[in-house]
């Protein structure tokens, strides 16, 4: 048996983000973001028999486009999970529009580097060649 752990963490300006606690840290969170680019961290992991066999690293670089105060608060009405993400957002969905350029792998920006992933899940046996 393998066990597949991932996470993510969001670097700006020196700092790590962690998922905003409300509705006000999220607004903060995306003030502070708004027209500059961070950089998201995925990494995912493989263990096996208790001993880590295989780990992956990827990052990606986006930009959040100078949205204007009103798109910021019609952004936060619409709930999509802001509070569940670093940086408040989900490109996924409305979260999208915060951006004007995204560097990397979506699955990277989403959270797990799949590819990578399936990679090592095929050497391992566990999918088809």
């Amino acid at each position: 048996m393998v066990i597949i752990a991932a996470d993510q963490i969001l670097l700006f300006e020196g700092e790590i983000f962690e998922k905003p606690a409300d509705p006000a840290a999220a607004r903060e969170t995306l003030k502070r973001l708004r027209g500059k680019t961070h950089e998201l961290m995925s990494a995912v992991t493989g263990y096996r028999a208790g001993r880590q066999v295989w780990s992956c690293l990827e990052s990606a670089r986006l930009t959040m486009r100078d949205f204007s105060d009103d798109f910021l608060e019609a952004y936060l009405r619409h709930d999509e999970g802001q509070l569940a993400s670093v940086g408040a957002y989900r490109i996924e969905g409305r979260g999208a529009q915060l951006f004007s350029h995204m560097e990397g792998d979506f699955f990277t920006i989403m959270g797990l580097p799949m590819l990578p992933l399936l990679d090592f899940l095929r050497r391992e046996k566990l999918l088809s060649l």
